[in-house]
């Protein structure tokens, strides 16, 4: 039987040889806007079975883009940030005005 010599550890953070994708062509952000839509894990189980869940955002979930989100650091942040803009926003009517307006045309 051969003996098979380690394989090399690599240093610094850099990749092994062996893991070099220089030739390939990614494409980014491929499946982005499936993943942001939600997407289905399925989990195989060793006794045969199969485990299907379907996995959605949950409602009022907001989702940043890289760029906008190295100026917040969490979501106080972002909340802050609206808040403070809010006032230059038309106001919103609510669902009593609307029922109210139409009340009184008729």
């Amino acid at each position: 039987m051969k003996h098979k010599p380690p394989a090399p550890e690599a240093t610094d953070g850099e990749m092994l040889p062996e893991y070099d994708f220089s030739g390939q062509t990614g494409i980014r952000g491929k499946y982005y806007r499936q993943l942001r839509a939600g997407y289905t894990l399925k989990v195989e189980r060793e006794d045969g079975t199969s485990l299907v869940r379907q996995i959605t955002r949950p409602e009022g979930t907001v989702l940043l883009d890289p760029d906008v989100r190295e100026y917040f650091a969490d979501a106080e942040a972002v909340n802050t940030a609206l808040r403070g803009l809010i006032h230059l926003l038309p106001r919103r009517k609510t669902k009593h005005q609307h029922t109210t307006a139409a009340a009184k045309s008729a």
